[in-house]
């Protein structure tokens, strides 16, 4: 009897500890760490919940690259319901853990939901690098503290091994990402959107809800699915998980370019 008792108490106390996700907004940005399963299992739940209350939102991805929307309009507007790995083959590109983001497809797929392609894919970003924004459709009335905001953090997430003429050129191309993130949010916002993107591009400093039309940004939240220790605030609202064990990224920069794996 004691040891059961014993084992009630550990099961409330992790109950009482697993953080929780509600997505109450019309208009949802939500962040996440990309390599974090734990995040990833707490979304998916959210977003689950969601879609059983009756909402339709759009689904929008980071994952998948606008050039990329004709294909998925092609599937889901054939006369055979896609499957969710014939999303991700048509449209999915080899930079994401696809075992993540399947189930997020495979829910809208159900329910009927519009998926997004979101993202500025590379070769549109390094056009934004060498040209500026203007010259690929993009607002260049960018805040010069924004830029320099940006710019820093792509250096520390470069383990400052990257140049600072390097790093602002890098900052136009995330800010072409943040702005066409949030045209599809504005063109969507009406039905309802759940976005998925890293909590980058939802911080409301600097990222996606800094580019929303005031109306939009009113009825949306910004949340940062953040791991312990991060300090970060720039968010409507925070949740945490445990952080994911992961190698040191700095260790594979500073190797030599022999000695890193091909």
């Amino acid at each position: 009897m004691r040891r059961a008792a014993a084992l009630g108490v550990l099961l409330l106390a992790a109950c009482a500890s697993a953080p929780s996700l509600r997505l109450d907004k019309p208009v949802v940005l939500l962040g996440e760490v990309h390599d974090n399963a734990a995040q990833h299992a707490l979304r998916l739940e959210a977003f689950r919940a969601l879609l059983e209350s009756g909402a339709r939102p759009a689904l929008l991805m980071e994952q998948l690259d606008r050039d990329k929307q004709p294909a998925i309009d092609r599937l889901q507007g054939g006369a055979t319901a896609p499957t969710a790995d014939a999303v991700i083959a048509a449209a999915g590109g080899p930079a994401w853990d696809w075992k993540f983001y399947r189930p997020f497809i495979e829910l809208a797929l159900r329910h009927g939901l519009p998926i997004v392609a979101a993202n500025v894919g590379r070769d549109e970003a390094r056009a934004v690098m060498r040209q500026g924004l203007a010259a690929s459709g993009f607002d260049a009335g960018v805040p010069a503290e924004l830029l320099k905001s940006q710019a820093g953090d792509i250096e520390a997430s470069h383990c400052g091994m990257l140049d600072a003429a390097t790093a602002g050129r890098m900052a136009l191309a995330q800010v072409a990402r943040d702005q066409q993130m949030a045209r599809l949010v504005a063109q969507h916002a009406e039905r309802g959107v759940v976005l998925l993107a890293g909590n980058g591009h939802v911080r409301t400093d600097v990222g996606v809800p800094r580019w929303l039309p005031p109306a939009v940004r009113a009825r949306s939240e910004s949340i940062g699915v953040l791991e312990q220790g991060d300090d970060s605030t720039a968010y409507d609202r925070r949740v945490f998980t445990a952080a994911q064990q992961r190698p040191d990224p700095c260790e594979a920069m500073r190797k030599p370019p022999a000695a890193r794996r091909p």
